[in-house]
């Protein structure tokens, strides 16, 4: 049996990607509620801005059939479907007792969110995670809340000067997590981050096999559309730990 290594996030996070996706239709409050209800510990989305300054959770940032599809960057909120939620329903319908992970698809969200979160209670910031592949917006985001935690979202293939080089630039600015697809990770790499404090996140975690892999390496954080897959998993993790 191969040597599990230690993850930094004790436990790790597992993050239903889009709620409960797997259950239920993504990005809806249907979908996050049901999340939390099977065991996730953190939820996931995109975040855009409507016209009128309202943060709402959807993946493709575009509404409407075909032809008529709008993006919602030019929609008052009023205008969007009713399924589409803002990140202020979110909390109310789920509390804040949860990591929060959102890709950050309109930079200009950025503000819009953190106002939010902290308007939701004390606890919601220091629980928010947010995704971009811009090392100079994540800064900048920093200094609108020093709570808030900076996930770089990239690929291996993106590392032009290599991993090392790349953990060593997101810990001189001050990022506390790399996110990568869960085919990119390896122990050695996790392994390479963790040395320089960095976070390693793994995503598009669907199976069992994938999960335990993850875990095993000293992931820090998974992302699934399975919740009930996810939570076995990361119990099984704790498990052989103890």
């Amino acid at each position: 049996m191969p040597t599990r290594l230690p993850s930094l996030r004790r436990p790790p996070i597992g993050f239903a990607h889009r709620g409960a996706r797997a259950h239920a239709p993504e990005n809806t409050l249907e979908a996050f509620s049901l999340a939390r209800k099977l065991g996730a510990e953190g939820l996931e989305s995109d975040v855009w801005r409507t016209a009128d300054g309202v943060a709402v959770l959807d993946h493709d940032g575009v509404v409407g059939a075909r032809v008529r599809r709008r993006s919602i960057a030019t929609l008052r909120h009023h205008e969007l479907p009713p399924h589409v939620p803002t990140l202020a329903e979110l909390y109310d319908t789920c509390g804040t007792g949860f990591e929060l992970s959102l890709d950050v698809k309109d930079p200009g969200a950025a503000s819009v969110v953190i106002d939010v979160a902290r308007a939701a209670g004390p606890a919601a910031l220091g629980r928010l995670w947010l995704c971009d592949d811009d090392h100079d917006r994540l800064r900048s985001w920093r200094h609108l809340a020093p709570e808030v935690h900076l996930v770089d979202s990239t690929r291996l293939k993106r590392m032009r000067q290599g991993p090392e080089r790349h953990a060593a630039a997101l810990q001189a600015s001050g990022i506390d997590a790399v996110n990568m697809h869960h085919s990119d990770w390896t122990g050695g790499l996790t392994t390479l981050f963790h040395r320089f404090d960095v976070l390693a996140f793994g995503w598009d975690a669907q199976y069992d096999r994938v999960l335990d892999e993850l875990l095993d390496m000293g992931i820090d954080a998974v992302y699934s559309d399975h919740v009930d897959r996810m939570v076995d998993a990361l119990a099984r993790a704790a498990g052989a730990s103890s």
